[in-house]
């Protein structure tokens, strides 16, 4: 098996949360991107991206995508890489150079689901999401906005996983499921 199993998608399709419970799952690290930014940043998402632009989130997010794709943690007994399971936030794939840097080391599997549900999961925490409130725009019509500028992005993943009418239980068996057929028949990493 790969040493990291990697989840994306748009927001609110259930990446940190599912990580958590396939990583449990397994008894492996989770590693989560967003965390990772904030404790490097100092400080919360929206804020950098209120005090310092999306360029330079997106930029925080391309250095610790850089760490965490050569994160050479072994484990001490057998020597054996250790490995994680990774969430990444919703635009991380957007860049080449992560798609790039994370597809090297692990499987990709991105979470999606219906727009109306994603609206649905935000609900009244839209305010505390950058990319949503750009622009003014109602919540649907950004939803459906980026989903489209995404679209291309989230289709590269080899695994691609419906959440809209599943609970967590169910995804992670899911995710746990599609990535040991994926695994065991597809991934080689890289030196």
């Amino acid at each position: 098996m790969p040493p990291k199993l990697i989840l994306t998608g748009f927001m609110a399709t259930g990446k940190t949360t599912v990580a958590r419970a396939v990583a449990e799952r397994l008894a492996w690290r989770l590693i989560d991107c967003d965390e990772r930014l904030v404790a490097h940043a100092g400080k919360p998402i929206p804020e950098i991206f209120r005090d310092q632009g999306e360029a330079h989130f997106r930029a925080l997010e391309r250095k610790v995508v850089a760490a965490i794709a050569s994160d050479r943690e072994r484990c001490p007994q057998s020597g054996l890489p250790l490995p994680a399971v990774v969430a990444t936030g919703g635009g991380t794939l957007i860049d080449p150079v992560n798609f790039a840097a994370l597809q090297r080391v692990g499987v990709i599997i991105c979470l999606v689901a219906r727009p109306e549900v994603i609206a649905r999961r935000i609900g009244r925490h839209a305010a505390s999401r950058p990319m949503l409130t750009e622009g003014g725009r109602p919540l649907p019509e950004r939803i459906a906005e980026l989903l489209e500028e995404r679209r291309a992005v989230y289709a590269r993943a080899p695994i691609i996983i419906d959440t809209s009418e599943a609970g967590i239980g169910k995804v992670a068996g899911m995710v746990l499921e599609a990535f040991a057929k994926y695994g065991s028949s597809q991934w080689k990493a890289s030196a």
